[in-house]
C-alpha cells in the first residue's frame, strides 16, 4: 500500500466518539438492570395469557445455536481482515440474542419451570453446565453491549482488548443454551 492509500483508509476510519460511548454505556447499564431484574423476577411471575407457547424453548435454543455459529463466522471475518462482514456478523449476533431473551422471557412468565430428572452422571454434568451458563449469561451481558458500544463508537484498539475475552463467554454461553435444552427436552410437559 502507498503512502497515499494509506492516508485514504485512515481518513475514512471513523473517529472515536467517547461523548456517544458515555451515552450509550449509561443506556447498556440501564438496559442491563431492567433485563437482570426481569430475568430475576420471571420465576416469580405468571400470566395466564390462553396462547400455548410450549414451543418457544425449540426457538429460543435454535436462536442460541444461531447466535454461536454467528459468532463464530464473525471471527472468521475479523481473523481475515473481512471488517465489514465481521461487523453485520456482529450486529446480527446481538439481534439473535435479543430474540432470544424475548421469547425466553415470554415463555418463564407464560409457563411453568421444568425440573430436570436425569439421573447418575449426567445429573452433575447437567447442573455444572446450567449454573456456569446461567452466571456467565448475566456477567457477560453488559460487557456485550459495552464491547459492541466501542466497536460503534469507533474505538477499535478499546473494543478489541475487550472483545478478546468477552467474544469466548458469550460463545460459551450461546453454545451451552441448546445443550442444556437438548438435555432438560425429554422432561417437558
Amino acid at each position: 500500500m502507498t503512502c497515499f492509500e494509506d492516508k485514504l483508509v485512515r481518513m475514512n476510519q471513523v473517529q472515536p466518539n467517547r461523548i456517544l460511548e458515555k451515552k450509550l454505556n449509561r443506556a447498556a447499564w440501564a438496559i442491563t438492570a431492567v433485563v437482570l431484574l426481569l430475568v430475576s423476577l420471571m420465576h416469580r411471575i405468571h400470566f395466564d395469557v390462553g396462547i400455548d407457547f410450549t414451543f418457544l424453548p425449540a426457538v429460543y435454543s435454535a436462536l442460541n445455536a444461531l447466535t454461536a455459529v454467528i459468532l463464530i463466522a464473525g471471527l472468521y471475518f475479523i481473523k481475515n481482515k473481512q471488517r465489514d462482514k465481521h461487523e453485520k456478523a456482529m450486529t446480527l449476533a446481538m439481534f439473535t440474542s435479543l430474540f432470544f431473551l424475548l421469547g425466553y422471557v415470554l415463555y418463564h412468565v407464560t409457563n411453568a419451570d421444568t425440573k430436570f430428572l436425569g439421573e447418575g452422571w449426567i445429573r452433575p454434568v447437567y447442573f455444572f453446565l446450567l449454573i456456569t451458563h446461567i452466571v456467565l449469561a448475566a456477567v457477560i451481558f453488559p460487557f456485550i453491549l459495552f464491547t459492541y458500544i466501542r466497536a460503534f463508537t469507533g474505538q477499535f484498539d478499546r473494543h478489541k482488548k475487550m472483545a478478546r475475552w468477552v467474544y469466548w463467554l458469550w460463545l460459551y454461553v450461546a453454545m451451552t443454551g441448546p445443550v442444556l435444552y437438548l438435555m432438560i427436552k425429554p422432561y417437558y410437559n
